[in-house]
């Protein structure tokens, strides 16, 4: 039992690594924010311009859907990284982070958004045509604000999951939360900073785990 304590929840190892898991858990709110922020507005973007059945553009946001739900995660932060300044487009740690999962999450948002509009009874869009609404007024007035109950609990669901995503971003040697404790598990030569972290990813999203079981009971009613 001292073994576990020692090895896992050690004290003084907590109190060591407290500074550096703190600017970590700072990096990885704001990149989960400004990330997940950029993908719905993406997702939302590409589902409303799919809905437009423009042969051309439908068949541009299919591949792009298709080509980053295949991609692993890990990959696309590799590829934004490391190989964009090849083609002159140089981006910070953070902004390549935080591109790589607005692609990512964006590819799931549209699905997600584009299930959402297509549950809308046509004869509503017909209707509000008739009146004389334009495509935008129709889709921001009448489509949008029904579809908001269909796609709330996958949208909470797909945001629990981009969040939980931003531990990637060690791949390219950001300091968020997952980076820290790594850092300080090998300066400290003690595990526990890693408990650290899981437990405080475990506190923040757990409650968005517990309402994205409520959204799914509280919809499918």
């Amino acid at each position: 039992m001292e073994s576990i304590i020692y090895n896992f929840f050690n004290v003084e190892v907590m109190i060591r690594a407290r500074y550096l898991l703190w600017l970590g858990l700072q990096v990885t709110l704001k990149l989960a924010f400004v990330s997940l922020l950029f993908a719905i507005l993406v997702g939302l973007f590409l589902a409303v311009v799919r809905n437009l059945n423009v042969r051309f553009l439908n068949v541009l946001i299919i591949i792009y859907v298709d080509l980053f739900r295949a991609l692993p995660t890990i990959v696309l932060f590799m590829l934004v990284y490391f190989t964009w300044p090849y083609f002159g487009i140089s981006l910070p740690r953070y902004w390549s982070a935080v591109v790589a999962l607005t692609i990512n999450g964006g590819a799931y948002f549209e699905e997600i958004f584009r299930a959402g509009i297509e549950s809308i009874d046509k004869g509503q869009t017909e209707a509000a045509r008739a009146l004389g609404l334009s495509f935008t007024q129709t889709m921001s007035s009448v489509i949008l604000p029904q579809a908001v109950q269909v796609v709330l609990p996958p949208a909470t669901s797909n945001a629990l999951e981009l969040i939980k995503t931003t531990v990637l971003a060690s791949v390219i040697a950001l300091p968020e939360l997952m980076k820290q404790a790594q850092q300080a598990h090998g300066s400290l030569a003690n595990p526990t900073p890693l408990i650290m972290a899981a437990l405080i990813f475990l506190v923040l999203l757990w409650p968005l785990v517990r309402l994205t079981g409520y959204l799914e009971r509280r919809f499918a009613k």
